[in-house]
């Protein structure tokens, strides 16, 4: 599997953690239907507020057109922020940051005021 990425930031506001696995398995259901990558766990602050998705695949354009729609009808996802990395980690592989990208649905990153990181 190649190493592109679509990592979910976002504020869960809860430290009741059932809707946000329920979430997680609309996600991996959704990923693995469309045989777009795999989803791989979430990190969430002990006191239910930041909170982190990550999903891998071999296209991070894919994965984040896959995953959005359910992402998007999730109320705790408002204000999420996606950032898409085209690589592995390390220094030098691009990334595209999107804020508040559920909002804006169905934009081009410099529409959405997204931000481009190389």
């Amino acid at each position: 599997m190649a190493e592109h990425a679509v990592i979910v930031q976002f504020q869960y506001g809860s430290t009741d953690l059932e809707p946000l696995f329920e979430l997680e398995n609309q996600l991996e259901s959704a990923i693995e239907t469309a045989k777009a990558g795999e989803y791989d766990g979430n990190e969430i602050a002990g006191d239910g507020g930041d909170a982190r998705l990550y999903m891998y695949g071999r296209d991070a354009d894919r994965l984040e057109e896959v995953v959005r729609p359910i992402l998007g009808a999730a109320s705790f996802m408002k204000g999420a922020r996606i950032t898409k990395r085209y690589g592995p980690p390390e220094a030098g592989v691009r990334e595209v940051v999107v804020d508040s990208a559920l909002s804006w649905a169905g934009r081009s990153v410099s529409e959405a005021g997204g931000a481009e990181c190389r």
